[in-house]
């Protein structure tokens, strides 16, 4: 697998040109099969993605009651919590297009019919999945995006992990995260089989305390030790940078500011 890196500016710039990317990707899609699918992540620069989709002039180019919205990861805490990614993502973009509610498909939160059981909010979320266009054990998705954590973690398959083993996802597309090193510890995610189905697989990330994550996964990285360094597209894979973060790619990724 190869992969393509972007770099723009600063934060600001790489925000807008992931908006102008992904609003773009959904009107292909739709133009190509009648809808489209995207899979979100969280954390500061997809807030900031978020709502640069949602302020742009080509937002209401899509055909937001024919998108499919999946997550990659969430922090297994009550519906409503400021720190899930459903609630981020809802306050930037999604309460402000017409979405189909049908198609939104948060991650369980640990107040609904799993209670305090991640493990099985986790196998729910793969039955949501199974049964989603399709009927594969995932559904097509147009776009995956995540963003890099300073360890490089993506989602929430952090470095040596228990979840993040071979071993202990085996052929499922979903695994409960207890004990994960960054607050909160218990978390739901997309396994690294899930992730890599995705058509394109976009990895966003700003800051000087991500280069050295983003420099150790596109220089070969063990996906064990950097787990960003073992998710693909089977299509596309895009590092979308800002100079910051790309402070230490290897050479033969270094090319002009976009």
């Amino acid at each position: 697998m190869t992969s393509s890196v972007i770099v723009h500016a600063d934060p600001t710039l790489l925000a807008e040109a992931v908006a102008a990317r992904l609003t773009t990707r959904l009107i292909d899609a739709q133009a190509a099969r009648g809808f489209a699918s995207v899979v979100l992540t969280g954390g500061r620069i997809a807030d900031a993605v978020h709502r640069a989709v949602r302020d742009g002039r080509a937002r209401d180019a899509v055909d937001w009651s024919r998108v499919d919205v999946w997550w990659g990861d969430e922090r297994f805490l009550p519906a409503g919590h400021p720190d899930r990614n459903e609630t981020q993502a809802r306050a930037a973009l999604l309460s402000a297009v017409p979405l189909d509610p049908a198609r939104v498909h948060p991650m369980p939160a640990s107040d609904g019919p799993d209670g305090d059981d991640p493990e099985s909010a986790a196998a729910r979320y793969a039955e949501e999945l199974a049964a989603g266009p399709g009927h594969q054990a995932v559904p097509h998705f147009d776009v995956l995006m995540l963003g890099v954590g300073e360890d490089g973690h993506v989602a929430s398959l952090f470095p040596e992990h228990p979840a993040n083993h071979p071993d202990s996802y085996a052929d499922r597309t979903t695994t409960a995260v207890r004990g994960a090193p960054k607050p909160p510890p218990v978390r739901i995610s997309l396994t690294p089989p899930a992730i890599n189905s995705a058509e394109e697989v976009w990895l966003v990330a700003s800051g000087t305390g991500k280069a050295r994550a983003v420099g150790l996964a596109l220089a070969g990285a063990g996906p064990v030790q950097v787990p960003a360094a073992g998710v693909h597209g089977t299509g596309d894979t895009l590092w979308l940078l800002d100079q910051d973060a790309a402070a230490d790619l290897p050479a033969r990724f270094r090319s002009p500011l976009r």
